[in-house]
């Protein structure tokens, strides 16, 4: 029974696989088997094979939709702006405003950055930058490192994801997005005085 069990969820896995480089409409079983991951979190009964090969899948799942993730910030304005590397074990919050483009790392909870960054909340590019990543690091589209740390000190408060919202829990609630994460972003933009409306605006986690 074990064994039929883990057949299943590979081949849902496959399946939902699948069906992420497809058309976006497809809803390929996504609810029943969300529902049914929580479920197999709780057991506790699986061989050693049966781990194995779970393991394999997702590990497959996740680097595909990672790449999937990757690319929604893609076309982004302007255009000639190369897409800017996103932090692992963080994440890189994005918007356009007045043709310029506006990303701000950010660190999960117990990481820092490796850079201080306490006044540089995001960075830009646009055609006044050359349409390169103004950034502490010299050369390619890196903007910032999270480092494990005991402590985090060397960014803004709001560079931070929270305890228990990291970036994919953020992101998987469209409210936190909206409210807390680009709400805040935009308050900082306007404060440094970037007038106009946000297009484009996306969050990416590493």
């Amino acid at each position: 029974m074990a064994l039929q069990g883990a057949l299943m969820w590979i081949c849902s896995l496959a399946v939902l696989s699948s069906c992420a480089a497809q058309d976006e409409t497809l809803q390929c079983g996504y609810n029943s088997l969300t529902s049914n991951l929580k479920e197999a979190v709780e057991c506790d009964s699986w061989s050693s094979e049966e781990r194995a090969g779970l393991l394999l899948n997702l590990r497959n799942l996740r680097d595909k939709l990672n790449r999937l993730q990757l690319r929604e910030c893609q076309g982004a304005e302007p255009n000639k702006c190369p897409q800017a590397e996103v932090p692992e074990d963080g994440g890189l919050l994005c918007t356009t405003v007045s043709d310029k483009r506006y990303c701000k790392p950010m660190c999960n909870h117990g990481y820092d950055f490796s850079f201080l960054r306490r006044s540089r909340v995001y960075e830009e590019c646009s055609e006044q930058t050359g349409f390169k990543w103004q950034s502490q690091f010299i050369g390619g589209n890196k903007l910032a490192v999270c480092n494990k740390a005991h402590i985090q000190v060397s960014g803004a408060a709001s560079a931070y994801f929270s305890e228990d919202q990291d970036c994919l829990t953020t992101k998987s609630n469209s409210s936190l997005i909206e409210s807390a994460i680009m709400g805040g972003f935009m308050s900082e933009l306007r404060s440094a005085d970037v007038q106009g409306e946000a297009e484009n605006s996306c969050l990416l986690c590493g």
